[in-house]
């Protein structure tokens, strides 16, 4: 699915990845998606778009959660992005987002997301995460 983009005006060499029309369900479902097993989460695959080098990673990553699956509980040890591009997320806190809903979660939350009809997501972590129990 990733595509080159349309030329503007003088063309530069630089490495870019496009991907388009991430809201329709065709193009979501184009993407090479992957299991994600770890332990405490259920259902979900993932399609990585970068993870940096160093001490704190940050990670980029479409992420798409089944019926009925959940994430693992975790800390944030920096900013986590994430942006609903299909479905309904819910949080343990109660609350649910749904399609075009950007949510901020800030170092030292804590918190384990799910869904109960399915969902997709941009997730960018600007840190990794610790799991809790």
């Amino acid at each position: 699915m990733p595509t080159t983009p349309h030329p503007v005006g003088n063309r530069t060499q630089r490495s870019v990845t496009v991907l388009r029309d991430l809201l329709s369900p065709e193009a979501l479902d184009s993407v090479a998606w992957r299991r994600w097993r770890e332990p405490g989460r259920t259902g979900t695959a993932l399609h990585a778009l970068y993870e940096t080098d160093g001490d704190r990673p940050a990670t980029a990553q479409l992420i798409r959660f089944d019926p009925g699956a959940h994430g693992d509980l975790h800390e944030h040890l920096g900013y986590e992005l994430m942006f609903v591009l299909q479905g309904e997320l819910l949080n343990d806190n109660g609350d649910r987002y749904r399609v075009g809903d950007l949510v901020i979660e800030e170092p030292g939350s804590v918190h384990r997301i799910s869904t109960e009809t399915g969902c997709t997501l941009l997730g960018i972590r600007e840190a990794p995460v610790v799991p809790k129990n």
